[in-house]
């Protein structure tokens, strides 16, 4: 009795049952009399002709490519060789970590240049485009940032003050959709004033320069406790607010109408993207200044003391990678400076006509000379 064909596999269709009994039709006899199916034949025209989407999709799930992941860039300074490289090791970190530009992950850079302006229309433009996490570099674009979205992921850099901003409502616990490090401690002042008065002894008044429209947080983090440690020195402090280059020209030259001026610049958009300005100013007039980053003594300032900005790069792209991976920001706690380091321009002593005591060289980090 012959008997008839029916399907064993799960999601068959009417057609591929009707090849199977042509099939039957097709099968050789054997010595004792049963029909042998031509296996290879069957699966062969089935896997061709009859194969149905269920039995494929597997396949077609293995073929698909990883999604690209979109991460926003957004620079509140101009881009120098010296930020560039900042940006270069941000992007061989998430490279390490396995998320390489153009294969899993697309990189949307952008540079305000220190304006607040270009900032805010950055800030828009990187939010409207909706990318996975943005990485932010200075207060002011943060603050833009957040002024777009609440919720997409930011890790930031370059930020005095995340907690007194209303960035994050704690460093352990940040809470919102910002993390990030920062390269400041409100102690920074005080450490400025005595490198000042160790470089150039002769200083009885002091100058902390900013802008308040890139670096708002200057007056309640770094100026109280400037003027608060200023007498212990015996130096006269005051605080100089500068919106354009002619102001910085005319604080400067203020500054060096009587002898025993000082200048402390702290960390600001503003005198980042002026820097050279400043340095040739105080170089004119003779006037001795301390800086917050050390690749400013090595173009031309007289003393540096702050943390290595390059180094919290590639730390934001591990938290970058975190975030991507499920982390949320407000999970991951704000971290805090460990270590500072002291530069000083031989060259730019010189020209100033300063003795640097050999004990404060002996404690620096980098003598450039």
């Amino acid at each position: 009795m012959r008997r008839r064909a029916t399907s064993s596999l799960p999601g068959l269709t009417r057609q591929s049952i009707l090849l199977r009994k042509k099939m039957d039709a097709r099968v050789k006899p054997a010595h004792d009399g049963a029909k042998i199916l031509c296996r290879r034949e069957f699966i062969l025209a089935l896997g061709g002709a009859t194969a149905t989407p269920s039995l494929l999709w597997p396949l077609a799930a293995g073929a698909q490519q990883e999604r690209m992941r979109r991460i926003g860039v957004l620079i509140g300074v101009a881009g120098d060789a010296e930020t560039k490289a900042w940006v270069a090791i941000f992007r061989k970190r998430l490279d390490e970590l396995g998320w390489q530009v153009g294969r899993n992950v697309d990189l949307d850079e952008r540079w305000s240049a220190g304006d607040p302006e270009q900032s805010r229309l950055f800030a828009a433009e990187l939010v409207a485009s909706k990318p996975d996490a943005i990485f932010a570099f200075s207060s002011v674009v943060v603050a833009a940032l957040q002024r777009e979205s609440r919720t997409l992921p930011i890790v930031f850099t370059a930020i005095s003050d995340p907690v007194g901003s209303g960035f994050v409502e704690s460093l352990a616990r940040p809470g919102g959709n910002a993390t990030g490090f920062t390269n400041f401690v409100p102690t920074m002042a005080a450490k400025w004033m005595e490198v000042l008065k160790e470089i150039a002894p002769q200083v009885r008044r002091a100058v902390l320069m900013f802008n308040p429209q890139t670096a708002p947080y200057v007056a309640e983090y770094y100026q109280r406790p400037f003027e608060a440690a200023a007498p212990a020195f015996g130096v006269e402090a005051a605080a100089v607010i500068v919106r354009q280059t002619t102001d910085i020209e005319a604080a400067i030259a203020d500054l060096a109408r009587e002898p025993g001026g000082g200048l402390i610049v702290p960390p600001d958009n503003f005198s980042y993207v002026h820097r050279a300005l400043i340095f040739a100013l105080a170089a004119r007039h003779r006037v001795p200044a301390v800086y917050p980053f050390r690749f400013m003594a090595r173009e031309g300032g007289l003393v540096s003391y702050g943390v290595d900005l390059g180094e919290t790069f590639p730390r934001a792209a591990e938290y970058i990678d975190r975030i991507l991976k499920g982390t949320k920001p407000a999970d991951l706690p704000v971290q805090a400076p460990t270590k500072f380091e002291l530069a000083i321009n031989l060259k730019t002593a010189k020209a100033l006509g300063l003795e640097i005591p050999p004990t404060l060289l002996a404690r620096a980090d980098e003598v450039i000379e």
